[in-house]
């Protein structure tokens, strides 16, 4: 163990690695937002031949799909960079994850080719995917290995910070360009311009990168022959170093995913999907709300180097765990008012024989539902309706607005069409009549309400820069160099790929089985509990760890 070195300024090479390491993430986020905020104009270009009410799960599902493999990745990526280092190793994985992001704007869709534009849409994610369980580890790693003793949260914490970049990067891209040529040709063709604006950022990658030195930390081994010659056997294959990754997954990277994505992605979801908030407007809270909390990220990733890397995190996941519901009721209150009023006022509830009830959790989109129950359910929960389920032996499945009922139909009767047709209609009417809103009020810029929410959209930030701010520092310090890249990598993105990136299909789909819009918020809530509590009781602290002696 060594104490921390008295702060001095970033050298200029520093400063480089700093810059060249991030332009990783800004990829990252770029991308993500892009495939976040145009769901529907992918969905009605690949995957047309789908009904629209599942269009937005398979585009979920193709977004997720770059995370799946993840994990992947980071053990082909992460073995190659404890063999043959850190530079050439992240150099490959940007050109990879650039080039999968730059090619989706010249894909062709659904009417050109058929089932083959999905098909490409999913093989381009996966490339990426692949590309990226290499990246952040590469990126994390390196810059680690340049920051002096005792500074390392507070340089790293740096590569946290240009997520933020990447998502403001994208939004300015796509209102500029719907702005210039108008929602019309923006969702016929102009969508492909932000894709094809990222093969710049490409291009300063590379250049950037191919100026760069190997990590000290990883040169000076290889100088003395010290490198692995087998790493994923021995970060996987030896208890003592396996028991680390997986401590690392549980306790650390899993509560940071889930509260990294619903403090960020689902609370955009969230806005638009179920509190019927337009685009744009949701687009420049949650940016509005990145600009003022991202500092936050260099302040705690600082504050780890003097208090600790573990009180921060876990302070972080106790914060989503303790406060989620009340922050998502909060918004309803400010974002769409007359919803909570509706809710409260006249209720909705499916009134059914319970046994004709099933679970209709639908994470493919493929799932068929016949019974009048569950048709009921699957239509409220598509048009983003909160409801609660009543069971009632012998009951006709019926949907109650407040004090007006609508029977539902029975999906295999052979006027099934044209009870559907009447059931949606009746039930909208109601809907509106009991005060409804088909969407939310416009919230101008700078009211009381507007204000409000970003408040609250800026605490759900500050809890993301608490669990992400100081993760890099302690995943890194938490293994040997021989074998950091592989070790580090792996469960991050099995946390940010699988337990972070599958979380809008899965929250969505339990509040499609549950009819609670804030049941979602149980899946971010029970993964961060479980992270305080391993990381609590099984995660060591790292901060004065000495990474150069540990080869």
């Amino acid at each position: 163990m060594a104490t921390a070195a008295a702060p001095r300024p970033m050298s200029e090479g520093e400063k480089m690695v700093i810059f060249a390491s991030s332009l990783g993430t800004i990829f990252e986020w770029y991308d993500f937002y892009l495939f976040g905020v145009m769901t529907a104009i992918i969905g009605a270009n690949f995957f047309t031949a789908l009904p629209e009410s599942t269009r937005n799960i398979f585009v979920l599902l193709s977004f997720a799909a770059g995370f799946a493999v993840r994990p992947f990745g980071a053990l082909v990526f992460g073995r190659l960079g404890d063999m043959i280092g850190r530079k050439y190793t992240f150099l490959i994985t940007i050109l990879i994850m650039g080039l999968s992001t730059f090619l989706v704007a010249f894909l062709p869709t659904y009417k050109s080719v058929g089932i083959m534009a999905p098909i490409a849409l999913i093989a381009l994610r996966l490339f990426q995917g692949l590309a990226l369980g290499g990246e952040y580890g590469g990126a994390a790693t390196y810059v680690a290995e340049h920051a002096p003793q005792g500074r390392r949260g507070f340089y790293t914490a740096w590569i946290q910070t240009t997520a933020t970049v990447g998502l403001m990067l994208a939004l300015m891209v796509i209102l500029g360009t719907r702005s210039y040529f108008g929602e019309g040709e923006f969702a016929d063709w102009a969508w492909r311009i932000p894709y094809g604006m990222s093969g710049i950022l490409l291009a300063v990658s590379v250049w950037i990168r191919l100026r760069l030195n190997e990590s000290p930390a990883f040169a000076k081994m290889k100088a003395e022959g010290k490198t692995s010659k087998a790493p994923l056997s021995e970060s996987f294959g030896q208890w003592k170093n396996l028991k680390v990754v997986i401590l690392a997954l549980i306790g650390l990277t899993a509560g940071q995913a889930v509260v990294w994505y619903g403090g960020q992605f689902y609370t955009l979801f969230f806005l638009q999907t179920f509190l019927r908030v337009d685009g744009p407007t949701a687009n420049i809270l949650i940016a509005v709300s990145l600009i003022l909390g991202t500092p936050f990220f260099i302040i705690f990733g600082s504050w780890s180097d003097k208090i600790g890397r573990k009180p921060i995190i876990m302070a972080g996941c106790l914060l989503a765990v303790l406060t989620y519901f009340p922050l998502f009721n909060a918004l309803t209150t400010y974002a769409n008012p007359k919803l909570q009023q509706a809710i409260q006022k006249s209720p909705v509830t499916v009134v059914s024989e319970p046994t004709h009830c099933n679970l209709i959790l639908n994470l493919t989109g493929t799932a068929k539902f016949n019974t009048p129950c569950d048709l009921a359910r699957v239509y409220l929960s598509n048009s983003g309706v909160n409801y609660d389920s009543v069971a009632q032996p012998g009951a006709v499945a019926t949907v109650k607005v407040g004090d007006k009922s609508i029977v539902a139909y029975d999906g295999l009767a052979a006027n099934a069409k044209d009870e559907k047709t009447r059931f949606e209609k009746e039930v909208r009417e109601a809907l509106n009549a009991a005060g409804y809103p088909a969407k939310a009020d416009p919230i101008p810029v700078l009211s009381s309400n507007w204000i409000m929410l970003v408040l609250i959209l800026t605490i759900l930030v500050i809890y993301v820069t608490m669990v992400y701010g100081p993760i890099a520092a302690m995943l890194v310090e938490l293994f040997p160099t021989r074998i950091r890249y592989t070790s580090m990598s792996l469960p991050y993105h099995i946390g940010n790929g699988w337990f972070g990136g599958f979380l809008p299909a899965i929250s969505f789909s339990i509040v499609a089985a549950q009819g609670n819009i804030y049941s979602g918020l149980w899946y971010p809530i029970i993964i961060a509990g479980m992270t305080f509590v391993v990381g609590m009781l099984f995660i060591r602290e790292t901060k004065d760890v000495d990474i150069y002696a540990r080869d």
